[in-house]
Formats: structure tokens, sequence, C-alpha cells
């Protein structure tokens, strides 16, 4: 059994985000026995027919003598938007704790739909951490196969493979499609497998437009969708001016390593060290865990990256309340000061106190002027131990 690192509060309610299949259901079904709780699954398709059709029997079913003191988990409550006024006046009247799972927020985002107010507190689960993984991770598998629990759990790597197709697969079945977010799926799907190959990269909307035959607004719409469904995050540009941070383009990553894997159809590919490909899968994977184990761990932090107009870039800077984090990510086993000369010289212009990282699979700690060389394993133990 592998420990999950978020921790919930026992008593408040709570939203609960997280992809598909990071393994929600299970984590609080392993948290909350039946005893003391009552579980509605939206996704059951009885059940979900039978509140759609009248809401009002939710509130009788949670109120019955048998489910009257019982804690609610609600799976999936974005499907019925609806559901959070009564589960608000519940909260209000009876003080009574509901935990509230989701794995889009796109419904929930659309004006007059009740929040809650601050009443319940946000939390998301992201695939498997390192931490989490303990001495099961292997970061070569990591890289090739991401981390979502089924993935990680598969007797093999053809059932690993099968299960990434299937989850691409299901996903366009089931929450586009069902949902009709988007008029056409096929130019949806190209965009999938533009998305997986631009995946790290600065997004530019109009060459992807162009490439799959659909308009700018289109694209975006495309990327929001993505996001929506927590399947990925952009990551914004940094500038010391946030008006003019805002007018550049961002980059977005999925988020899982085995997911964009599956959309661009490279999951047969091994992944070998020093290659391009390898660089760019551990750039992501390491940028994933710092956002996981910070999410989990409820850091105050913002990230962003940078690229000057000469090429020269920092791959993540973490802004913390005390200080400026500026990481430079390298797949090398041996790196040296010609890979920390761009992170010192934009230091200098963007905060001389700034905290400058070499972080790369080189097991030697060492210092590079003022950069600070260090191999992945202690970077992320000295972010979150």
């Amino acid at each position: 059994m592998i420990q999950r690192s978020c921790q919930f509060s026992k008593t408040n309610s709570f939203f609960l985000f997280g992809a598909r299949g990071t393994g929600k259901t299970t984590l609080l079904n392993r948290l909350f026995s039946k005893k003391d709780t009552l579980f509605i699954d939206l996704l059951n398709v009885s059940r979900f027919e039978e509140l759609l059709l009248d809401i009002s029997r939710f509130e009788n079913l949670i109120n019955t003598k048998e489910n009257k003191n019982k804690r609610v988990v609600v799976d999936e409550v974005q499907k019925l938007p609806q559901l959070l006024d009564i589960i608000h006046s519940q909260i209000q009247k009876k003080k009574r704790q509901f935990v509230l799972t989701g794995s889009s927020s796109r419904k929930l985002k659309q004006k007059g739909t009740n929040l809650l107010a601050g009443r319940a507190w946000v939390y998301h689960l992201y695939p498997f951490s390192s931490f989490e993984m303990g001495r099961k991770f292997n970061l070569k598998r990591a890289l090739e196969w991401g981390a979502l629990p089924e993935a990680v759990l598969a007797k093999d790597r053809e059932s690993a493979r099968e299960y990434l197709n299937a989850y691409v697969g299901t996903y366009l079945e089931k929450e586009i499609q069902q949902e009709q977010w988007v008029r056409k799926l096929q130019p949806f799907r190209r965009f999938l497998s533009t998305a997986a190959q631009m995946n790290g990269k600065i997004v530019n909307k109009s060459k992807i437009a162009r490439d799959i035959g659909v308009d700018d607004v289109t694209v975006a719409n495309y990327f929001e969708i993505l996001e929506d469904t927590l399947l990925g995050i952009s990551l914004p540009a940094f500038h010391l001016s946030v008006r003019k941070a805002q007018k550049q383009a961002p980059k977005f990553y999925f988020i899982d390593t085995g997911i964009k894997r599956a959309l661009q159809k490279t999951l047969t590919v091994e992944l070998l060290p020093q290659t391009f490909s390898y660089g760019e899968a551990f750039e992501h994977w390491l940028l994933l865990e710092v956002i996981k184990n910070a999410s989990y761990q409820r850091k105050d932090w913002t990230y962003s990256y940078l690229r000057t107009k000469e090429g020269l870039e920092i791959d993540l800077i973490i802004q913390r309340p005390k200080d400026l984090l500026l990481i430079e990510i390298k797949s090398k086993d041996r790196v040296s000061g010609e890979d920390a000369k761009a992170l010192s010289s934009l230091a200098k212009d963007i905060d001389p106190k700034a905290k400058k990282w070499l972080v790369s699979r080189d097991t030697l700690e060492r210092d590079f002027n003022s950069v600070r060389a260090l191999p992945w394993q202690k970077a992320l133990k000295e972010l979150f131990i």
C-alpha cells in the first residue's frame, strides 16, 4: 500500500480535485469508514439520473435516520453543481462535514455556481510522487510510464501501456463527448497530439491553430479544457513587471509524463539518458514533483519560467514568501560550470539575492560560484523535508 502525502481536515468540509485516475475515491475509502460516512458516487448512472430528475432526493437521502449523523462524500460533484446549494445549507445549519471530489472544474466555474463561499477548503490530488513511492520509486519508469496509480501498480510494462492508452481514449469518450465541450471531436484529437508534442514549450496558439485547422480562439478553449479537467497546467512567463509578464505566452505541461507519452504515441520508445527526449522528460517530471509536493504541504508558492530574446532560459522560478529560487534543470549525470553560466548571468538582472540551483542527476553536490549544483534527490529533500 502506498501512503499518500495529502493530509485532509478531519472536521471541515473540503473539495478534493484531481484528474481521473489519481486515486481520489480509493484514498477517501481508505480514510473514511462506511460506518460513519455516506458515499454518493455520481458516476453511478442510476444514482446520477435519480438525482438529476429530482434534486430534492439528495437532501432526503442524506437526512434519513441512518445517514443524518454521517459525513457525506460526493464523488464527481461537478456533474450536478446544483447539489452545492443544498450542501451549503447543510453546512450552515447542521455543521456537517461534506467531502466533494471532482475531476473537472469546468461546470463549477460557470457564473452563479455556489462554491460554498469559503466554507469548504480545497485540496488537490496528483499522480504518485517519488516521496510517496519511497523505495519503490524508479526514475526511468517514472519518466516513461508516469505516476498514475494504475500505471505504477501494473504488473508489467504491457499492462501499463494498455492502461495509459485506454486512459486517454476514455478521456476523449467520457469527458469530451458526454459533456459536449467541443463541437467537433476530430480537431480536438489532433490538438491533443500536438499539445503532447509541444509539452514544456512556449505555447504558440497561432501555429497550433494552423496545424490542426482551427482558429486561435478554439485553441485557447482547448487548453482551457485541459486545465479545467485537471490534465494540464500552465507555467506563466516571469517578468519583474506583472503586466509585461501577462503579455508573454506561458508554457504548458500535462499533469503526468505517462499521459503525455500516450497522447504522443511514444510509449513503446525507450527513454535513454543523454538524449533530447530524456532531457525533456526529466525536466517535465521534476517540475511536477515540485508542484505536487508544494501543494500537499500547502506552500504559498507561485511558479514561472524565463526566456530572454537571446534564448537564455531559467526552467523554473519559485517565488516564495521570503525569497526567490531560480532552478535550472539538467538531466546530465555530470554537470559543469558551463551549465550554470546562464543561471548566474540572468540572476543579476532578476534579483542578486535570489537563490540559484542547478538540479541534475549528478550525484556530486558542489558550487559553481554563486550557483549550487544539487542532485535531484537532495534538492527535493531540501524543499520538502
